[in-house]
């Protein structure tokens, strides 16, 4: 009986708070693959607006997949992927400016 409660939580936890912060990772990181179009912002509006169908689509895989393990795979994937690439845009050095002196 421990291990089927247990699996209830893991499922709540992908399906409620873990949909939401895996669907703000993954749109902070679409930001950073998505092209930048001719005005040069739709890589920023497109993942605001595909939003909620991200977490929609979270939400009901943790709700309706049998397998408990295919749900945790899948969201860690999608999380660690776009976490790594927002990661690797923070700690990436900022390219040198031609023309300027240092001092």
């Amino acid at each position: 009986m421990s291990a089927a409660r247990t699996a209830k939580w893991v499922r709540v936890g992908f399906a409620g708070p873990g949909a939401i912060v895996i669907s703000v990772v993954i749109i902070a990181g679409m930001a950073l693959w998505l092209p930048g179009g001719a005005a040069g912002i739709d890589n920023l509006i497109l993942p605001l607006v595909l939003l909620p169908l991200i977490w929609a689509v979270l939400f009901f895989h943790a709700c309706l997949d049998r397998k408990l393990a295919r749900i945790v795979i899948v969201a860690l994937v999608l999380f660690g992927l776009h976490a790594g690439l927002v990661a690797q845009k923070f700690l990436m050095k900022p390219a040198p400016v031609a023309g300027k002196a240092h001092k």
